[in-house]
């Protein structure tokens, strides 16, 4: 089999697409000669484009779990199939574990774990069914690994992602491919609110690669997930980090 990065042809769905990391991802697909659809709670300002091609909207809330089969099926009416979905849709704002109420709880945990579930489920069904099958790629955090203050129900929910990714990956294989990427601290819009434009120099210097990741980082990595050169990787966890963050013992001596 010829290994290929192209895309044309091939259909696929990004959850959360509108902005940061999804709308990178979308835009790489497209400029690959993907049809895409992506979707969100709210019509965006502007569409991810590339290569001549504009991704196409879906209103949808995928912690819904019978709006998530509306997503999958709007898809398939509006590209014809489903190769590739991106479970990118996520995030949380830091919350005081001793104080969080149960209904912010279930809302982290439901977005971040379960809606991942819930789009994944109806799109296995239109994928298995197709010859060529189909990949579904997992957007996690290295807050699934490596736990920070302030993000005890996000941490928890994303280590889930990651071990649901595993236990798709063993029932959905052949036909369907399931693999999860740990993203590492990425500059987008929200990011430079915290962190600054240029990622913050503190924060640079204790990732190994010098620099915090940007979407592009993350969408190179999709693409090859989602492509042939990754046709016998299933389960497998991609992280995407830059090396991760030096051990504070190690830090702490040369500060």
């Amino acid at each position: 089999m010829d290994a290929t990065l192209d895309f044309g042809g091939r259909a696929v769905l990004v959850t959360g697409g509108t902005k940061g990391i999804g709308f990178e991802i979308a835009r790489a697909f497209l400029a690959a000669g993907a049809d895409v659809v992506v979707c969100g709670r709210g019509e965006p300002e502007t569409l991810p484009s590339a290569g001549g091609r504009t991704a196409r909207f879906v209103a949808a809330d995928v912690r819904d779990a019978s709006a998530a089969v509306q997503l999958v099926e709007r898809t398939v009416e509006l590209l014809g199939r489903l190769d590739v979905l991106v479970n990118n849709a996520g995030g949380s704002p830091d919350a005081d574990a001793a104080t969080v109420s149960p209904r912010f709880v279930a809302r982290i945990v439901d977005l971040n774990l379960l809606a991942p579930f819930y789009v994944a489920q109806p799109a296995n069904l239109v994928m298995r069914a197709q010859e060529t099958g189909g990949s579904i790629i997992n957007i996690g955090s290295v807050s699934g690994v490596d736990p920070q203050p302030g993000t005890a129900a996000y941490s928890a929910a994303k280590a889930g992602l990651l071990m649901l990714t595993k236990a798709l990956a063993l029932e959905w294989s052949p036909k369907v491919r399931v693999n999860h990427i740990t993203t590492g601290l990425t500059r987008t819009e929200a990011a430079a609110a915290v962190y600054g434009e240029d990622g913050g120099a503190a924060v640079a210097a204790v990732v190994p690669m010098g620099r915090m990741a940007v979407p592009a980082d993350i969408a190179n990595a999709c693409l090859y997930l989602a492509s042939d050169l990754a046709a016998y990787v299933t389960g497998a966890d991609l992280a995407v980090h830059g090396g991760g963050e030096f051990p504070a013992r190690y830090t702490a001596t040369r500060t």
